[in-house]
């Protein structure tokens, strides 16, 4: 399949578009238009993972983190990712990164850290604004309901766990057709009044280009219309970190034996274990220090992530068991998630995952 094909698959499981100002998720290395039949998929794009790519006869790398993440200014093969650029290049191996847009999705990199940790009533820790649309678009009564079912296959109409929600407002609209139109209803240079209805529904911005093609491929008229309304509401499907609940309460030293067997993490670091028990806990995989408060503030009992500075640990006492179990092990659910999503995806195309350990952290 095309490559392109490919990225649009993820794309509709993880849309591009979530990924953070300073990310550089998609295509990293390729052309949109070329070939690929078989991926490798990997946490980071070392030498190693590249020279199994070779062995397996893998034409596409897929990794979480981006082996591109900042401008590169030259190939002299000099540092570690100019070296690994090249070998993808001369070997015509493509290599794309979906990260920050995997961290943010509801089923990506939180949600599998959570359920390895055995929590349930998952959700979003801190959800996100500025991602919502309305739609309002104005239709004859009688294409009304048609339009209506193809807005909503397109991804309109969710708040929260409901579908196909929308306001219907039956009103009387008005036009005249010029000279060089076909009108659905009406004749040209006469002024004609349709009833018509005003329908409304909630959109997330990553959809915008499927609802509006359909919109305007099932509505009758030539010259559609229809407002869109930026909007402040949470999206609470898409954020940063998850919250959820242990099914028994445990001592907060049972719950970092349990975080370590989990995650299979030689060590943690945390803050001094308290005395209550802990049930509810917030997650963070990666990088996820910038939620400490947003955690303390959910009522949270613990909070389990990676890469947590030494200052941060006297912010964090007394008010919650914060537990940094590392970049690496709180992410290393990721490679089997993005797997199954392209097996869900794209049921013939072949993907493996790397036997690579690209944890540049060794413990001793």
């Amino acid at each position: 399949m095309l490559l392109q094909d490919f990225i649009k698959a993820l794309d509709y499981e993880a849309p591009f578009t979530l990924q953070e100002d300073y990310d550089n998720s998609g295509i990293q290395i390729g052309n949109p238009l070329q070939e690929v039949s078989k991926a490798l998929v990997c946490l980071d794009v070392t030498m190693e993972v590249v020279k199994e790519a070779q062995k397996k006869e893998c034409d596409l790398i897929l990794s979480h983190h981006p082996l591109i993440f900042q401008g590169l200014k030259r190939l002299s093969g000099d540092t570690p990712a100019e070296a690994v650029v090249i070998e993808a290049i001369r070997s015509n191996i493509a290599v794309v990164a979906i990260h920050t847009n995997l961290d943010k999705v509801f089923n990506g990199v939180n949600h599998a850290l959570g359920l390895a940790l055995g929590l349930k009533n998952l959700r979003i820790l801190q959800s996100e604004t500025g991602l919502l649309r309305k739609l309002a678009t104005f239709v004859p009564l009688s294409h009304a309901g048609k339009v209506r079912a193809a807005v909503f296959a397109a991804g309109a109409g969710h708040i929260g766990d409901y579908d196909c929600c929308s306001f219907n407002l039956e009103g009387r609209g008005s036009f005249r057709a010029g000279d060089n139109t076909n009108p659905f209803v009406g004749n040209t240079n006469e002024l004609h009044y349709e009833e018509e209805v005003r329908i409304e529904t909630i959109f997330p911005v990553y959809k915008q280009s499927e609802i509006i093609a359909a919109l305007l491929k099932t509505h009758p008229y030539e010259e559609v219309a229809y407002d869109i309304y930026p909007l402040d509401n949470r999206l609470n499907k898409v954020g940063s970190g998850m919250i959820g609940e242990l099914a028994e309460p445990v001592s907060a030293v049972g719950f970092l034996d349990m975080v370590k067997q989990a995650l299979k993490a030689p060590m943690v670091k945390h803050t001094v274990p308290h005395r209550r028990n802990i049930q509810r806990v917030a997650l963070c995989g990666g990088s996820g220090a910038f939620l400490i408060s947003t955690a303390i503030h959910s009522g949270a009992d613990a909070y389990v992530t990676g890469d947590v500075k030494y200052h941060q640990f006297f912010d964090a006492t007394n008010k919650i068991l914060l537990v940094d179990a590392g970049h690496y092990e709180t992410e290393q659910f990721t490679t089997y998630l993005i797997h199954d999503i392209i097996k869900k995806k794209i049921v013939n195309f072949a993907v493996l995952i790397s036997e690579a350990k690209t944890n540049p952290v060794h413990y001793r």
